[in-house]
């Protein structure tokens, strides 16, 4: 036997743990996502205090349109405005947002174009830009390519009307567009990151806060320093909840689901996306980063396979794999 056989060994089971773990975890996920979002989420219309939505925009990707339309077919019993905001003034979604004043003339529209930068995050620079025109107390805000239903601002204003919740956020799915890089950024999101969260959430090992939204009173933001305490931070959304839990206030995220709208068009467009999240994660959550190895037992269990050799073991395994994948 070589001197190298017993390493070989042992990292061989070292990957067929670390894909039995993995199974596990996607197991428990797979079940908290589904006790979670099946609850029916709250929905008061004796609480709807006036609601400012702000929606930073940049350019006019396929699919804007629809979306913000979401937006203004909202039912919602209190008084609603909602702010769009562009840094250039040659942006295509303005004339979008012009369209839709048009089209909703009974609606409280407004449209912020401001090219002054406060840092190095666009889209928190656009809030504060944005964030001046808002005229109410509730601030509802989300990313361009989040999709909403009609009970959105409802659900979501009700969730933070509820005692010692300081923030609310939504859970998000993966929407596609029809071409396979879009479908596969969306099934990242379904199958990947969804589940992971949901069980975290759950577990209560962590109190996430995604842009896909972020609800919050304009007193609390100014307690935390306003958007333009963020400027500069990569992870604006995991900050702001940091921020208003440091305030003795929890995050609330109820049992829904908003779409993030998938436009990836091509292999680089996806890959420069998933280097981006990864970026995130490793910054924002090291140790989550590194353990997030067990959330690919496929490939964990193949490796153990390549190095202990096929056995009803190792082949069991991705088996078992290959079968929770399809069926969850």
């Amino acid at each position: 036997m070589s001197s190298a056989a017993p390493i070989v060994h042992a990292l061989g089971w070292l990957a067929l743990a670390m894909s039995l773990l993995g199974v596990v975890y996607l197991l428990l996920a797979a079940l908290a996502t589904v006790l979670v979002l099946r609850r029916r989420p709250r929905r008061s219309e004796a609480n709807a205090p006036a609601v400012t939505i702000l929606k930073p925009l940049h350019g006019a990707p396929a699919g804007l349109r629809q979306t913000l339309e979401g937006y203004c077919a909202q039912e919602y019993a209190g008084p609603l405005q909602i702010v769009f905001g562009v840094h250039d003034a040659d942006d295509p979604a303005i004339a979008i947002v012009r369209a839709l004043q048009r089209a909703h003339p009974d609606i409280d529209i407004d449209l912020v174009i401001d090219s002054t930068i406060h840092g190095a995050n666009r889209k928190a620079t656009n809030l504060v830009n944005i964030a001046a025109r808002a005229k109410h107390e509730v601030l509802i805000l989300s990313d361009a390519d989040i999709v909403v239903d009609r009970a959105y601002a409802s659900r979501v204003a009700s969730a933070l009307a509820q005692p010692g919740v300081g923030l609310v956020s939504c859970f998000y799915v993966g929407q596609d567009q029809g071409p396979v890089w879009s479908r596969l950024s969306a099934m990242a999101i379904n199958y990947r990151f969804l589940p992971s969260a949901v069980l975290g959430k759950a577990a209560r090992l962590a109190e996430p806060c995604f842009g896909a939204t972020i609800a919050v009173r304009a007193e609390t933001l100014r307690q935390v320093g306003g958007f333009a305490a963020f400027v500069d931070h990569l992870a604006d959304d995991y900050e702001m909840g940091r921020a208003v839990r440091s305030l003795g206030l929890r995050i609330a995220i109820p049992p829904m689901t908003v779409a993030h709208l998938c436009d990836e068009r091509t292999a680089g467009d996806l890959v420069r996306r998933d280097l981006r999240w990864g970026r995130t994660v490793r910054q924002i959550d090291p140790g989550g980063y590194a353990g997030s190895i067990i959330t690919h037992p496929l490939g964990l269990a193949l490796i153990a396979a390549a190095l202990l050799g096929p056995s009803w073991l190792t082949l069991g395994t991705i088996a078992g794999v290959i079968t929770e994948r399809i069926a969850f």
